[in-house]
């Protein structure tokens, strides 16, 4: 995988609880944003239907994939950008028994098995980084474990998620941020076709913000 990030470049641990609660909820300031497909009808349904590449399936989260939602959230390699790690101990103990069982968020499996996810959330208006006045843009984010690095699933799934956003959202742009740092990540929006919009400082560092639109219908 070419890179792993959520978001924005640096999430502190109140996101990861947000990413692994069940229910969609409103965080406060600099919290993970409120779920993308709450009350949308139609296409935006979810869970959608498993979304199938070449290599993965995109669906929503189950039960068997708790341990690696900890294993996730309590690498240090995964957590380099993401403001660290999270105890083990603290993830076994609060971590639902079916996690990140929330709109927008797709479980990347490989062989039957998870191996990362990747996310579709509203960027808040209190956050930096904007592209619309009324902000509120869908936000592309994801995470891999360690030892689906350099196989381009991050890219793949990234790129097979966006291409059900557009069909479920027509028209409408998504928005990703990573720290400018995190050249990995850098690298594969530039591949996925998100285009730099600014640079700015959040949580200490200086990120990367881009946007990515979906290609006009013929014709």
């Amino acid at each position: 995988m070419d890179a792993q990030k959520f978001g924005p470049g640096r999430v502190r641990p109140a996101d990861h609880a947000g990413l692994l609660s069940g229910p969609v909820r409103r965080e406060p300031a600099g919290g993970l944003p409120e779920g993308l497909l709450t009350t949308e009808p139609g296409p935006a349904a979810w869970p959608p239907v498993p979304v199938r590449t070449g290599r993965l399936v995109l669906r929503a989260s189950e039960a068997r994939d708790r341990a690696v939602f900890i294993e996730l959230f309590a690498s240090p390699k995964v957590g380099a950008y993401l403001g660290g790690p999270r105890p083990r101990e603290e993830l076994e103990r609060t971590v639902p028994a079916v996690p990140g069982r929330r709109p927008g968020l797709f479980v990347a499996e490989l062989d039957g098995a998870m191996i990362g996810m990747v996310t579709f959330d509203r960027r808040g208006a209190e956050r930096p980084g904007h592209i619309r006045p009324e902000a509120g843009e869908a936000e592309l984010g994801y995470l891999f474990l360690p030892r689906a690095w350099g196989c381009g699933y991050a890219a793949e799934a990234c790129a097979a998620a966006l291409g059900w956003f557009a069909e479920a959202h027509p028209g409408e742009p998504v928005v990703l941020a990573a720290q400018a740092a995190n050249a990995r990540a850098v690298r594969l929006a530039v591949r996925l076709g998100f285009t730099e919009v600014e640079r700015f400082r959040e949580w200490g560092a200086e990120q990367w913000f881009g946007v990515w639109s979906p290609a006009p219908p013929p014709g």
